[in-house]
């Protein structure tokens, strides 16, 4: 197979990034923006040894799930790289990753629930980070195509919440006016690298955060100036990345305008986030995540509950109305001022978190005479580590509920804990981002 051949593929199957999957003459092609049922013929973009990578040149045969809409720029940059899929699909290629890594791991006995369905299926996202660059001459916002740095300039970011749509283009439109540079990575120069915007829901505040090269440069009051007059916008900061990097929020933030954070509400607690703060994407979904959580746990009026990697205290706040006590630790010392902030700011008092690793944290409380009931875990995208589950294990929870925004390490945790003296039966995935194929799941584990 050469680069640039053109073959005819059946697509069986999707990746778990939401390619077609085919098989050709050995390889394994993925092909972008094709669904299972598919025959397409595909110009070869890529060969590796065991695997290439194809686009689409014509449909032989397209699929019923497919969406008849031009959804292409939006599948092409990873933004939502299975809008052209049903919805109804999408949940069920969600359930079947479960399924699959449970099958991989010889746990096919485990139950796994329907995917829980959000609320909503586009414009969901209470955030939109969107690289500032250069194409033809002028200053674009938009999105990369998926592996490149080549910006595909949008002025609809289809997922993300309308509101925040609109002051992106504002905000790009007042940069454009008053000449500022895109950032340019080839040569580490320009001045705005990244806008960074952030509306609550339950409030309509809106915070607007310039990424930037310097702390400061020429245009920048009259710029804040003038986003300060957008409507909605509550905030206006700086934050300063001079690295050569692909993270994209540096260290330290400064307050332009307006107040230093916006409000938003998971059910009915309130949370003040800050420009750094953690907080889940789709804002009318996690309440329901978060209750089939408390849900499965079957929590009791006297149980004692650890948050661990606790954030700026969502999942603690929202438990501590059911049990006696929560405790939570998190490495990150803003977010633990935040989060006993928020318990205050709520009236809750039987909520308080320090800073800390909870592998250290959790052995000491025990020592010290804390028996946990309940320990619920939200571990990012790498899951847990060998030390933690030992220390989790060792304070003795009758129950460890754990919330997955990546399934194939939480599986691969669930089976340590297996071995560690605690079973599961089930597990629920969750749809929090629609239109991309991640998927949320929960799982609640019982000491034997």
């Amino acid at each position: 197979m050469q680069k640039n051949e053109i073959v005819e593929l059946e697509i069986t199957d999707l990746s778990y990034e939401g390619m077609g999957v085919a098989h050709h003459e050995g390889l394994t092609v993925f092909v972008n923006n094709a669904l299972p049922g598919e025959i397409v013929k595909a110009r070869i973009l890529k060969v590796k040894k065991n695997f290439a990578f194809a686009k689409i040149e014509e449909m032989v045969k397209e699929s019923p799930d497919r969406i008849k809409v031009d959804l292409r720029q939006w599948v092409q940059t990873g933004l939502a790289s299975l809008a052209h899929l049903k919805y109804d699909k999408q949940l069920e290629f969600k359930r079947q990753q479960v399924v699959n890594l449970l099958q991989k791991a010889h746990m096919d006995d485990v139950e796994v629930g329907q995917t829980l369905a959000s609320p909503e299926e586009v414009g969901y996202r209470n955030k939109g980070q969107v690289p500032v660059r250069n194409v033809n001459g002028q200053l674009e916002i938009g999105f990369f195509r998926r592996h490149s740095h080549d910006l595909m300039p949008l002025t609809n970011f289809f997922t993300t919440d309308p509101e925040i749509d609109r002051t992106l283009l504002a905000v790009r439109d007042i940069l454009r006016a008053n000449k500022v540079p895109a950032y340019d990575e080839k040569n580490h120069k320009g001045e705005v690298r990244y806008l960074d915007v952030r509306r609550s829901k339950a409030t309509g505040e809106i915070m607007v955060i310039l990424v930037t090269l310097d702390k400061d440069f020429p245009q920048l009051a009259k710029v804040t100036e003038e986003i300060s007059k957008i409507d909605g916008v509550t905030s206006v900061i700086l934050n300063h990345n001079p690295q050569k990097t692909n993270v994209i929020l540096g260290k330290k933030d400064y307050l332009l305008w307006g107040k230093d954070y916006i409000t938003d509400k998971i059910g009915d607690i309130k949370f003040k986030i800050s420009p750094q703060s953690f907080f889940q994407i789709n804002s009318l979904q996690t309440p329901r995540l978060y209750q089939l959580a408390i849900d499965k746990a079957e929590l009791k009026p006297d149980d004692v509950v650890i948050d661990a990697y606790s954030g700026i205290g969502t999942i603690g706040l929202s438990v501590a109305k059911h049990v006696k006590e929560v405790r939570g630790m998190e490495v990150v010392k803003p977010a633990v001022e935040d989060a006993n902030n928020n318990a205050t700011l709520n009236g809750i008092d039987n909520a308080h978190y320090v800073v800390g690793k909870a592998e250290e944290i959790m052995p000491k409380w025990a020592a010290d005479g804390l028996k946990t009931d309940v320990i619920f875990v939200d571990p990012p995208r790498k899951g847990l580590t060998p030390e933690f589950i030992e220390a989790a294990v060792k304070t003795g929870p009758e129950k460890i509920v754990y919330i997955s925004c990546n399934p194939a390490t939480m599986v691969r945790d669930l089976e340590q804990f297996k071995e560690a003296g605690y079973d599961f039966d089930r597990i629920d995935p969750v749809d929090m981002f629609p239109q991309t194929p991640h998927v949320e799941a929960v799982s609640v584990l019982k000491k034997k």
